[in-house]
């Protein structure tokens, strides 16, 4: 399985998740504005605090997932892109010397 795609669907639902509860706190704001609870601006006020704690939220839960999801990577022992990037590296002066050698020993 794609790990990043995995994660890219987790975090969509998260998305839906959040648009599914601006459009309730839209919903209650305006019938409480409706009832004479709160004014518009306080409506306003509630809806905007909310979504930011929640935008807050989110970006939290992204970034801890994404250290959850790279610390389980490494307990199952799959390397990094740098540490893969460093092999290739290595294989291709490895694959160079090895050319070289061959060369020098068919002059």
């Amino acid at each position: 399985m794609d790990n990043n795609n995995w994660l890219q669907q987790l975090l969509m639902v998260g998305v839906g998740t959040t648009s599914v509860v601006a459009e309730k706190l839209r919903t209650v704001s305006d019938e409480w504005v409706k009832e004479g609870k709160i004014n518009p601006e306080q409506a306003k006020g509630i809806v905007d605090e909310m979504m930011q704690q929640i935008k807050s939220e989110h970006g939290n839960l992204e970034a801890q997932m994404e250290r959850q999801l790279r610390n389980m990577m490494q307990d199952l022992g799959v390397p990094r892109q740098s540490e893969m990037d460093e092999l290739r590296g290595r294989i291709d002066r490895l694959e160079r010397q090895v050319r070289d050698l061959e060369n020098k020993l068919w002059r």
